[in-house]
């Protein structure tokens, strides 16, 4: 079963449909591609969807298919690493979007996302760096990159669509980050990914009554077990009150009561209290059952009956 990051990067490459979008889009895609000079362009994924869709938007923005050399190597896991690299036309692409001998070529340049083609460099962006884990697992979004100053370039421009990334550090590699579900939902839908972005709401409110279910759950058992342990108190209570000055020498009402918790140690206080002749509530058995309590921590204390 194909990944839930997966899915998601397959629902992101089908919004790219027009011109500004795909143009958008490829950028997003070339600034974090593995090589990205006036020399070479290397392309490197292990998603299909992806590297289709980089092919169509070379030949549809750049209107060549004959600048990629295109390579596939199967990894040991059965997967497969698709490579696109472009040598001949490489200066002439880049120049296309506003680059020259000398830029930092991984810069982002604003005048290639422009406001209504942010959300499309974003897909492109995240479809050549980014990652997602199954919410059902943790909610965690992320872009990759080994450059510091894109990476706050990219913080910088998830926080201008009202998005709250963080970002560190690993070994020489950044990473720009969400963790917040809500931040992730509103980043997809942003990009263009609303099934996605519904599944993870999905998902939440289902680990939200789940973990409700559970605090019932276990809130009834602590109960139960505080009930069984308050019986079992009551029991030993009255058997010490009926071994050391009888049941009998009790009042009538404390006497009957003693006399129904011992034949019935499993009853709940409001079930004692029908058994009476006289039924009466849970809390009047409560008071009847602190007045045995007493009787029997009197003795204990070898303060007699009373």
């Amino acid at each position: 079963m194909p990944s839930f990051s997966y899915m998601v990067k397959q629902e992101l490459c089908d919004e790219i449909t027009d011109r500004d979008k795909k143009y958008a889009c490829l950028y997003g895609m070339l600034i974090a591609a593995k090589c990205f000079d006036f020399d070479k362009i290397v392309f490197q994924t292990k998603n299909d969807k992806v590297f289709s869709l980089f092919k169509e938007l070379i030949s549809d923005v750049l209107k060549d298919k004959s600048l990629l050399n295109i390579s596939e190597k199967t990894n040991t896991s059965g997967g497969c690493t698709y490579t696109a690299e472009i040598t001949r036309g490489a200066e002439t692409i880049l120049n296309r979007y506003k680059y020259f001998r000398g830029d930092n070529t991984r810069r982002i340049i604003s005048e290639n996302t422009d406001t209504n083609g942010l959300p499309a460099f974003l897909i492109g962006l995240f479809l050549a760096s980014g990652s997602i884990i199954d919410p059902n697992k943790e909610y965690h979004l992320e872009f990759v990159t080994s450059y510091e100053n894109m990476a706050t370039e990219i913080q910088n421009l998830l926080v201008l669509v009202g998005v709250n990334a963080k970002l560190f550090e690993r070994k020489g590699v950044y990473i720009v980050y969400l963790k917040e579900s809500e931040c992730i939902e509103d980043l997809l839908t942003y990009m263009g990914a609303t099934m996605s972005s519904l599944e993870i709401m999905n998902v939440k409110i289902l680990k939200d009554v789940r973990n409700k279910a559970n605090r019932i759950s276990n809130c009834d058992t602590a109960n139960i077990e505080k009930s069984i342990a308050a019986a079992a108190k009551q029991v030993e209570d009255i058997e010490l009150i009926e071994r050391t000055a009888g049941l009998g020498n009790l009042s009538d009402e404390l006497r009957e009561i003693a006399e129904i918790r011992l034949e019935n140690p499993d009853y709940s206080l409001r079930e004692l209290g029908q058994a009476l002749e006289k039924p009466i509530g849970r809390s009047g058995v409560n008071h009847r059952m602190k007045k045995l309590s007493a009787i029997a921590e009197n003795i204990r204390n070898n303060k007699g009956f009373d």
